[in-house]
């Protein structure tokens, strides 16, 4: 499905030095979504829309992010009221540098998902990367918890880093066991 998909682009646009992958740690949050739209879409057009945005995350994978939002476009315009369509193509546009088109397609992917459901876990994860990258740590939280009430333990991780006493109990702790491992040295290793 879109959504591991989903966690190997974040990999990506979190840590750009790994392979393209899946995050360590982030949920499969259920399939409310798929069931959802189940019901919603035609099966066959769902099939094709789904299709299209693996090809695109396999273009992604292999470094042809053109080819990846060609997919993904393709997929949004069979499905415009599909939220993974958008939340798949803000990461091919993130990868690309465009951030602003990012930003607009994660808030349609969250207007969409009505803020449920696996797409805007996904897209609030994405959103708050993007938000904490350019040092909007207030913006970057609140979608952190929203993302963390909808299951996602990747974005519960984010919000302990966000939290200043958080970072320095961190760096308290790491003094302490440096100490503990090296006594007769400055701590540091």
């Amino acid at each position: 499905m879109a959504t591991a998909n989903d966690r190997a682009v974040l990999q990506t646009i979190f840590n750009p030095s790994t392979p393209f992958g899946d995050i360590p740690g982030l949920d499969e949050e259920g399939d409310d979504d798929a069931q959802e739209e189940g019901e919603a879409f035609a099966p066959e057009l769902l099939e094709q829309v789904r299709d299209l945005e693996l090809q695109g995350v396999s273009a992604a994978e292999s470094g042809d992010v053109s080819a990846a939002l060609e997919r993904f476009g393709e997929a949004i315009r069979l499905l415009p009221e599909r939220a993974s369509g958008y939340n798949n193509r803000a990461q091919a546009l993130r990868l690309r540098g465009d951030v602003a088109g990012a930003l607009r397609d994660l808030d349609t992917a969250i207007r969409l998902s009505r803020g449920h459901g696996r797409a805007a876990c996904q897209s609030f994860v994405q959103r708050g990367l993007i938000h904490r990258l350019q040092a909007r740590e207030e913006e970057a939280r609140q979608d952190f918890e929203r993302a963390a009430r909808l299951g996602s333990a990747f974005a519960r991780q984010q919000l302990v880093l966000l939290n200043p006493y958080s970072a320095l109990c961190n760096q308290m702790l790491c003094e302490m066991l440096g100490r503990l491992r090296n006594p007769g040295g400055t701590g540091g290793e």
